[in-house]
């Protein structure tokens, strides 16, 4: 499957900006499923510095400086990106969790030393005995990993409220919890604290997904905006993706951008302005269109906006 994708974020400033800074995790990255075919990031003003590089986790991070005044910046980033549409096998790994837990514990393959740095805490998630209690009674040691990670998926999926206007980036995930409301950013967090605490490991995923699904299919969750969601670790065979805020596998229609330990690792768009007033507006618009995969025209796209990413 072939998508385009464009992502255009606009900071309109109260007064006049000097000068600006930025870090940027807008471009999708290849993946074992996805191939990134073409990536053009457009910004206005013109930036006096603009450079890539591949961070820590593999990511591509863009980075740039503004040097001349202005009160308005708009980047925008549009790709050209090929998923492997096949849905993985959730059940091809029979590991159970204690199999998990002490292979974790072993590093007994390559893969496992990178993954081990996803168990423990990071800026945004912490590890706790009630993030453990949440989930503890699906992750029994005889039960098989990945079926008791789908319905940890499942139960966020159906206990929980997507509620755009609830919470922000610095809202802590004990009031995610308490008010069982949030965005794809809370739920994916959530699940991995939930995963971390209990001695697994698990990262945070950005992304987008399609925003027109084809006739007769239901719109996802979080298709009007930039989209997270997070992935478990099973030695020896690999990473599993999952989408809390829709409760479904990851496969076919979620574009990968980046991953890290949580939301402050791959941070679509941050940085430093001089100037600018106390207020500033920011709006993001996201379109991801179907490609026909003989070469014709994108399928009708559906470009959603909005103040700030889901």
């Amino acid at each position: 499957m072939k998508y385009r994708v464009s992502h255009t974020t606009a900071y309109d400033y109260a007064d006049q900006v000097s000068r600006g800074y930025s870090l940027a995790y807008l471009i999708p990255r290849n993946t074992l499923v996805q191939r990134v075919l073409r990536s053009e990031v457009t910004i206005s003003p013109h930036p006096s510095i603009k450079q890539h590089r591949q961070d820590y986790f593999g990511n591509t991070l863009l980075s740039f400086n503004v040097e001349e005044p202005h009160r308005r910046l708009e980047v925008r980033v549009d790709s050209d990106v090929e998923v492997d549409p096949a849905e993985r096998n959730l059940f091809s790994s029979s590991t159970s969790c204690a199999e998990v837990r002490a292979a974790l514990d072993q590093c007994a393959f390559a893969d496992d030393i990178e993954a081990v740095e996803y168990r423990y805490d990071s800026p945004m998630i912490i590890a706790s005995a009630e993030l453990a209690k949440f989930a503890a009674d699906l992750f029994a040691d005889g039960a098989p990993f990945i079926r008791a990670v789908q319905t940890l998926n499942e139960r966020i999926f159906k206990d929980f409220i997507y509620d755009p206007g609830f919470s922000t980036i610095a809202t802590p995930l004990d009031e995610v919890m308490a008010q069982k409301r949030g965005v794809c950013q809370d739920f994916a967090q959530l699940a991995i604290g939930a995963l971390r605490s209990m001695g697994f490991a698990a990262r945070y995923v950005s992304g987008y997904l399609e925003t027109l699904p084809p006739p007769g299919q239901e719109k996802l969750k979080g298709a009007d905006a930039s989209h997270a969601w997070f992935a478990v670790y099973v030695p020896g065979v690999g990473w599993f993706d999952f989408d809390p805020t829709n409760g479904i596998a990851v496969a076919g229609k979620h574009i990968t951008t980046a991953w890290g330990r949580d939301y402050s690792d791959v941070t679509p768009l941050r940085g430093v302005v001089f100037g600018g007033g106390v207020q500033q507006q920011m709006s993001v618009a996201v379109d991801v269109e179907r490609i026909d995969l003989d070469g014709g025209s994108p399928a009708p796209g559906n470009t959603a906006q909005q103040q700030q990413s889901s």
